[in-house]
C-alpha cells in the first residue's frame, strides 16, 4: 500500500480528533483569559484620577503624527548602527574567545590580555565607555580621529564584544576534548580543528544566547545619542523640548519595539529548535 492510500485506524482518528479539540479549547481559553486581563488593565489605567493628564502628556496623536517622520529618519541611523555593531561585535567576540582558549605557555600573554579585556569591559557600564570613547579620544587632538558616531559605535562594539566573547568561549569549551583529539589524529592542525570541527559545533550551541545579546544590543544602540548624533532618541528629545510633551519618546519607544520584534521572533524560533533537537532522543 502506497503512503497516499494509507488510512489511520479508528483509534488513531479518535486520538487526532481529541488533540484537535484540545488545541482549539486551549486557544479559546488563552484568548478569553487575555481579553479579561486586558480589559481589567484598561479599566484600571483609564479609570485612574490622573489618566486624562497622562494621556495628553504621553499619548497625543497630533504630536505623534507631527514627529513620526523625523523620528523615523533618526531610526535609520540606529538601524545602520545595529547592523555594523552586531557584525563587528560578533567578530571581535569570536576572536577574543579563540585567543582565550589557546593552549601552551607561549600564549599566556595573549590569554592574559584577552582575559583582562573581558573582565574590564564586562564590568564597565556602556554609558561610561561611550563617554570615554566619544569625548576622550577627540580630546587628544590626533590627526584622522573619526567622528563621534564612529567612536560611539566602537564603544558599543568593544563592550558587547566582551559579552559575546564569553558566550563563544562557553560554546567552545562545551565541545568535548575528544573532538579535537579525533581531528588531530586525522592529521588536522590545531587551527584546522578549531575551524572545521570545534567552532561549527560551538556556534550552533550558543546561537540562542548570541541572538539574545543581539536583541539587547538593538536597544543599546539608542545610547549613541549621548555622543551627539541625531538618532531616534535624540530626535525624540528635541521633540519633547519643543512641544513640552513626552509623546515623541513614546513614538521612539514603539519604533524600537517594532524593530526588535523580528529579532525576538528569530531568537524564540532558534531556541525552540535547539530545545527540540536536544530532546529528540529522549
Amino acid at each position: 500500500m502506497s503512503p497516499s492510500q494509507y488510512e489511520p485506524s479508528a483509534i488513531q482518528q479518535g486520538r487526532i480528533t481529541f488533540r484537535r479539540r484540545k488545541a482549539v479549547r486551549s486557544v479559546l481559553l488563552a484568548a478569553l483569559s487575555t481579553a479579561i486581563v486586558g480589559t481589567l488593565l484598561g479599566v484600571l489605567v483609564t479609570g485612574a484620577p490622573g489618566w486624562d493628564r497622562v494621556r495628553q502628556s504621553f499619548f497625543d496623536p497630533r504630536i505623534a503624527r507631527e514627529w513620526l517622520p523625523e523620528i523615523l529618519e533618526g531610526l535609520w541611523l540606529n538601524l545602520r548602527m545595529l547592523v555594523f555593531c552586531a557584525l563587528a561585535a560578533l567578530a571581535l567576540g569570536l576572536l577574543i574567545a579563540v585567543l582565550r582558549t589557546l593552549r601552551g605557555p607561549v600564549f599566556f600573554p595573549v590569554r592574559a590580555l584577552a582575559t583582562l579585556y573581558t573582565y574590564s569591559f564586562r564590568g564597565l557600564p556602556l554609558i561610561i565607555v561611550i563617554y570615554l570613547m566619544a569625548f576622550g579620544i577627540p580630546g587628544l587632538r590626533l590627526e584622522g580621529t573619526p567622528s563621534v558616531t564612529v567612536l560611539g559605535g566602537a564603544a558599543i562594539v568593544i563592550t558587547y564584544g566582551a559579552y559575546l566573547a564569553e558566550v563563544f568561549r562557553a560554546g567552545i569549551e562545551s565541545v568535548h576534548p575528544s573532538q579535537i583529539a579525533a581531528a588531530r589524529s586525522l592529521g588536522l592542525s590545531y587551527r584546522q580543528s578549531m575551524r572545521f570541527v570545534v567552532l561549527p559545533q560551538a556556534v550552533r550551541r550558543v546561537a540562542p544566547p548570541l541572538l539574545n545579546d543581539t536583541v539587547a544590543l538593538q536597544k543599546d544602540v539608542g545610547l549613541i545619542s549621548l555622543a551627539g548624533p541625531i538618532d531616534a532618541i535624540r530626535m525624540a528629545q528635541i521633540g519633547v523640548a519643543q512641544t513640552a510633551n513626552f509623546t515623541p519618546y513614546v513614538v521612539a519607544g514603539v519604533l524600537f519595539v517594532l524593530l526588535a520584534l523580528p529579532l525576538i521572533a528569530v531568537t524564540d524560533w532558534v531556541t525552540l529548535r535547539a530545545a527540540r533537537r536536544q530532546n529528540a532522543g529522549t
